[in-house]
């Protein structure tokens, strides 16, 4: 379901959606009240949902919508502005899944295609979670008088039987030997929630070691995630600022559309911000600031990978682990997507795969000493 007041941007999403083979649009809406009043009839897995409407605007629809399918996702759509990254934040407190950034002018051809793709990837991935875990209807039951086919009995006994492959062990190697000196964190979809939750658990790390952290998100988006990372944490956290020295007590947030590393200077650490082009298809990106934290810190490094779309981290946290540091994944089952958690889980890179709230506990007691 497609709800903003523009026809342009109306019409240009419910194009692309179309052109998907594994999704349809079920409406193309212009307000809020019109999503309210539909939803019932329409019934879609995903709503695309515009903040700034007539007559009912999006963060006063939201919990409207929730209240009549309390499994149905919500993207929220807004322009790059303070307000609405504020409200979008909001919006994900009172349950939406997730948001984008829309482009300033559809004009601009490289944004539209970010947009685009960046849209598409986000209601095929959080559409198909919500839908396995919507219960499956139950199949009626037979009528006592006839007996199962031969093919039903032979499908009944084939199932089960390869229940078990989909839920082989994942491969876990030792944490490092090494005391770690730094925490880095990457992640995507879902993550400013999961981050929020893990800052608030982890003061003792915070204060005695640097904290740093790419989120894929635009500017502005991560001004305001920083301010919002300060209030949960009770401790300092910003914008990485390029040529900033690291310091204990802190967490450094990598600033939307600048891959955020970490480089020598002289005995200190020293934040560097690029403009390169994207690394996964995300600026920033996990992957360089994991790849750079290796050539200054080592093997001392414990590095987490929270919920996310795509594989960014995983080829970074293998180099990490490579070098004798240390790489914790989120769980499938609290993760709102798990792409980048699942592909270092499933590349066998990872010495424990948590619960987000098994993950703060095992952080402060490894920074502590601990090395199991």
């Amino acid at each position: 379901m497609v709800v903003d007041d523009s026809v342009v941007i109306r019409g240009m999403i419910s194009r692309w959606i179309d052109a998907e083979p594994d999704m349809e649009v079920s409406a193309s809406l212009r307000t809020g009240l019109d999503a309210v009043n539909q939803l019932e009839r329409v019934r879609p897995d995903v709503a695309v949902l515009d903040i700034e409407m007539p007559e009912l605007d999006g963060i006063s629809a939201l919990p409207k919508l929730l209240a009549k399918k309390r499994d149905l996702v919500i993207i929220m759509a807004s322009t790059l502005t303070r307000r609405n990254a504020e409200i979008s934040f909001k919006a994900l407190s009172l349950g939406a899944s997730d948001y984008i950034p829309k482009p300033e002018s559809t004009r601009e051809a490289s944004a539209a295609e970010t947009f685009h793709h960046d849209l598409i990837q986000k209601i095929r991935h959080l559409g198909a979670r919500a839908r396995r875990r919507t219960p499956a209807a139950p199949a009626p039951a037979p009528a006592p008088s006839v007996a199962p086919a031969p093919e039903r009995v032979r499908e009944v006994t084939v199932q089960p039987a390869a229940a078990p492959v989909a839920h082989l062990p994942l491969a876990r190697r030792p944490f490092g030997v090494l005391a770690p000196r730094v925490l880095l964190i990457g992640s995507s979809t879902g993550g400013p929630q999961a981050l929020m939750t893990l800052v608030a658990d982890i003061g003792p790390v915070i204060d005695r070691f640097p904290v740093l952290i790419t989120q894929h998100m635009p500017p502005t988006f991560t001004t305001i995630l920083a301010e919002h990372l300060a209030r949960a944490s009770h401790r300092p956290a910003h914008e990485a600022v390029d040529g900033e020295i690291v310091k204990p007590g802190r967490i450094y947030l990598a600033p939307g559309g600048r891959h955020m590393r970490v480089v020598r200077h002289g005995a200190e650490t020293a934040i560097a911000l690029d403009d390169g082009p994207p690394v996964n298809f995300c600026k920033p990106a996990v992957d360089p600031l994991f790849n750079s934290a290796i050539d200054v810190w080592q093997g001392s490094i414990m590095s987490v990978i929270l919920t996310g779309m795509g594989s960014d981290g995983m080829r970074g946290g293998k180099e990490i682990v490579a070098a004798g540091g240390s790489v914790i994944a989120q769980d499938e089952a609290t993760s709102v997507v798990w792409g980048m958690p699942g592909a270092a889980a499933n590349a066998g890179i990872c010495a424990a795969v948590l619960p987000l709230n098994q993950i703060a506990p095992k952080l402060v007691r490894l920074f502590s000493g601990d090395r199991s």
